[in-house]
């Protein structure tokens, strides 16, 4: 029962989010209908109508008019903004800077479904390393769906595995494109950083309008391109201690200003429609489509001019590699819908394709010596296609109780298709190269082997491409009644049956609200819920050069490995096939609606995970020696492998207030308080593998299992509270509207010490936005997001010899780019 008529107005982003406010008539409508009388489709089939505020289960509804004004900041950040039991993981390294996480209620993007008019969105090509999830999985991308065709998101936040497939553990997002007949929007925003390095600005255009299709049909088209400029935010590190010998003149210029992370130069452009044609017969056809292209520029850690992956006749002042994505996104929905007998059914067909390719423009593989490149133009590529068809069928029954009994069934068939390219084999090959004496100044690697790999990028070679294709069919009974006047209660059941090793699953689903008057009402869920291994955790492997953190908290250079599932490397250290997850859900809350201009709802929840789907600690040291030469590899990698690791339950409360308050001649005034508290605990790590513990004596390396580095991004990573206030204030024909955000502290747990732990703590960001329509249709709003330039904690030095990765550490919950400032003018007609 939560209202949202206060971010509709102020159109509040996420900190680094450029946006203005909805138009006056649009303002005007939102206050004359309350969106607690918006009508939802989520969460519930068939039967009367069913608003937000009589939903048997917690959901908000968000309008586009906010989101729509997204310049610099990624969809998925923009809800977190506005929803706390969602976390955004700003991830700042790498690939991963595109690829950034969100977490509903305390876990990963692979527990989230996200549809699009009701119909299942394919997923991306990507895996996720970083910004607090590191499972694999390819979370969909909801930044290659065009803002400008947004009407609203449904936002379920409840199990729904039963109702919707196996990855609505945790909610269902569902994006409602715009179906209007005529009108149309267009926009252009520019913004930039407070301060920084590179390029702080952020422009953006988008374009919507709408055409009728026969006598009650229509065809909306929308798109928007957007440029965000490469920018970094990076600061000296401190308190070092100067990198061997001491004498070396390139050291003791340098400032140790490591990194160039920050956000990626990026290059977006999406088109998309949504049409609807009602036939005379009473079938009405409908289709939507959505493409999107992308291309990126990512920074990197700096290659300091005498370490093992710089070649210094090449770069002799070191060098700041690139990685560059090429990316383009499709899918297509054709359907038709009607009522035959008294049922209503739908019919529907959908393909969708993501592909990703990753070159550099600039980068080498120091393994070649001073002939290797400095641009590759193909380091890896990555493709996910789905496939699917629906049918939902639903029909009311008047059974002789107070509400008609709504029977609901259905089908779906799926086709998941996964596939990685190997890129230049130069990229990836061990050319050997040995350090010879003049080749750096100080001659600190005389003798030693350059590192291996093209850097900055992954690289994938042909041992490790994979081709991966997964059938599955599912079936599911839904069953909605009132057994007596104020109490509803919905049962559903879902049967799926995969093709490979997840074979047959199901789960079921109680879910039940009992209105004791206008006032008051209590809601609960009882669930259970599966989720298929993603074909990314099946078949996915890489080898790539990477640093990361030894035992005692030094930072290494390596070569890392993720052995394929299934692969005779990963047996050997313990892997096994992996089984489902399974997951068990409850629920209990209350809506209290004391006053009519003041809503209030209370909902806490448990979510457990078994037989959790995880990657394993790095494995690495002589101990694994032989297994690694046997293999083909040179002895020397840290391995990693996907398992069936961990149990996991996650606890946690939200809590939403909302009241409008009339000022009668001075306007109206909405506030909003939302808070989330959330907490996941580990109950059961699997037992390390026979085959680790016979590997014997480690000297310097890791043989555990899953160790509290891993834990902790299950556990710590994310902040356990998070507090929304909001108010806007309208006022004939300007609105101002603010927001303040509080993020609890988090931790990186970086090794098994504990005194290597680094802990972020809490943050306040504060937002604000001023809008003013200066004729019907015409306005602008100017304003700025994290106005105050609030930061993340710094983690200072990441290594004591080197005084490398001097940049923001963890997965902060909020971008750590600091204030944005911007200004928009936009005209609706």
């Amino acid at each position: 029962m939560r209202s949202r008529i206060s971010l509709y107005t102020a159109g509040l982003l996420a900190s680094s989010t450029l946006f203005t406010a909805p138009t006056l008539a649009q303002q005007v409508q939102v206050a004359e209908t309350s969106i607690q009388d918006a009508i939802i489709v989520t969460g519930v089939r068939g039967g009367k109508p069913r608003t937000v505020a009589d939903s048997p289960a917690p959901i908000d509804v968000l309008s586009a008019e906010g989101f729509q004004r997204a310049g610099r900041a990624e969809l998925g950040e923009a809800l977190a903004a506005q929803l706390p039991s969602f976390n955004f993981g700003t991830n700042v390294a790498g690939i991963n800077s595109i690829v950034r996480p969100v977490s509903n209620r305390g876990m990963g993007p692979a527990y989230t479904l996200v549809l699009v008019n009701g119909k299942r969105r394919h997923n991306g090509a990507l895996l996720t390393n970083g910004g607090g999830d590191t499972s694999g999985v390819n979370p969909v991308d909801l930044d290659l769906i065009p803002l400008s065709a947004v009407d609203s998101f449904e936002v379920l936040k409840d199990s729904a595995a039963a109702q919707y497939g196996s990855d609505a553990v945790a909610g269902v997002v569902n994006v409602k494109l715009k179906s209007r007949r005529e009108g149309g929007h267009i926009g252009l925003t520019w913004g930039s950083l407070y301060d920084g390095e590179g390029d702080l600005q952020t422009k953006k255009l988008e374009a919507d309008f709408a055409l009728p299709l026969g006598e009650e049909g229509f065809i909306h088209v929308s798109g928007d391109a957007r440029k965000r400029g490469m920018a970094w935010w990076n600061f000296p590190a401190t308190n070092l201690v100067a990198y061997s010998p001491a004498s070396n003149p390139k050291n003791a210029t340098w400032n140790r200003d490591g990194a160039h992370n920050g956000d990626p130069e990026i290059k977006a452009y999406n088109l998309s429609y949504n049409a609807e044609l009602p036939l005379q017969n009473g079938v009405t056809l409908y289709s939507f489509t959505t493409g999107g292209l992308r291309e990126t520029v990512i920074g990197n850690n700096f290659r300091r001019p005498n370490s093992a992956a710089n070649i210094a006749s090449l770069f002799p002042d070191g060098y700041f590699p690139l990685n560059n994505t090429n990316e383009n996104d499709l899918q297509s929905v054709w359907g038709a819908k009607g009522e035959w007998a008294g049922w209503d059914w739908d019919l529907s067909a959908s393909y969708g394709r993501n592909r990703n390719q990753q070159y550099s423009d600039f980068t080498i593989n120091p393994s070649l010596g001073p002939s290797t490149p400095t641009r590759f133009d193909s380091l890896a590529t990555y493709q996910f296609e789905q496939s699917v068809a629906n049918l939902d069928v639903t029909r009311g029954f008047a059974v002789g109780l107070p509400e008609p009994l709504q029977f609901s069934w259905g089908a779906e068939g799926r086709i998941d298709r996964f596939a990685t390219y190997a890129g230049d084999p130069r990229a990836s090959v061990n050319g050997g190269y040995i350090f010879k004496p003049g080749d750096q100044e100080g001659n600190p690697n005389v003798g030693k082997p350059a590192s291996v790999g093209a850097q900055a990028g992954v690289t994938l070679s042909k041992a490790d491409e994979a081709r991966l294709v997964r059938r599955s069919v599912a079936g599911y009974a839904d069953l909605g009644l009132y057994p007596v006047k104020d109490w509803f209660v919905d049962v559903a059941v879902r049967v799926e049956n995969y093709d490979d090793s997840s074979g047959t699953t199901a789960g079921g689903k109680i879910n039940s609200r009992y209105d004791f008057n206008d006032i008051i009402a209590v809601r609960g869920t009882v669930g259970t819920g599966f989720r298929a291994p993603s074909l990314t955790q099946l078949g996915y492997a890489q080898t790539d050069n990477r640093t990361n953190i030894d035992a005692a908290g030094n930072v290494v250079p390596s070569l890392s490995k993720l052995a394929r599932t299934g692969s005779a490397l990963a047996e050997a250290l313990g892997g096994k096939d992996l089984d489902p997850e399974k997951s068990v859900n409850f629920g209990l809350g209350f809506v209290l609606r004391p006053l009519d201009q003041v809503n209030l709802t209370v909902d806490g929840y448990q979510v457990k995970v078994t037989d959790r789907i995880v990657r394993t600690g790095y494995l690495y040291g002589p101990a694994l020696n032989r297994l690694l030469l046997a293999n083909g590899l040179s002895g020397t990698e840290w391995v990693q492998y996907f398992a069936n690791a961990v149990d996991t339950r996650t606890r946690g409360l939200d809590v939403v207030a909302d009241t409008k308050l009339d000022l009668e001649a001075f306007g109206d005034l909405k506030l909003e308080a939302a808070f989330n508290y959330n907490k996941t605990k580990i109950t059961h790590i699997a037992n390390t593998p026979s085959q680790l513990l016979g590997l014997g004596s480690n000297p310097g390396g890791n043989l555990i299992f899953f160790g509290r580095s891993a834990q902790g991004d299950l556990t710590v990573a994310n902040p356990e509270t998070k507090l929304i206030l909001s108010g806007t204030w309208t006022w004939d024909r300007f609105t101002v509207g603010g927001r303040v955000t509080r993020y609890g502290s988090y931790i990186w747990q970086r090794t098994e010490n504990v005194a290597q732990d680094v802990k972020f703590g809490a943050k306040w960001l504060t937002d604000l936005d001023v809008g003013v329509e200066l004729t019907d249709g015409l306005r602008v709003n100017v304003g700025a997001n994290n106005i105050f330039d609030v930061r993340p904690d710094k983690n200072g030095p990441g290594d004591p010899v080197s005084g490398g990765f001097s940049f923001y550490y963890g997965s902060p919950p909020f971008a750590p780019s600091g204030g944005t400032y911007y200004a928009r003018i936009s005209y609706d007609f």
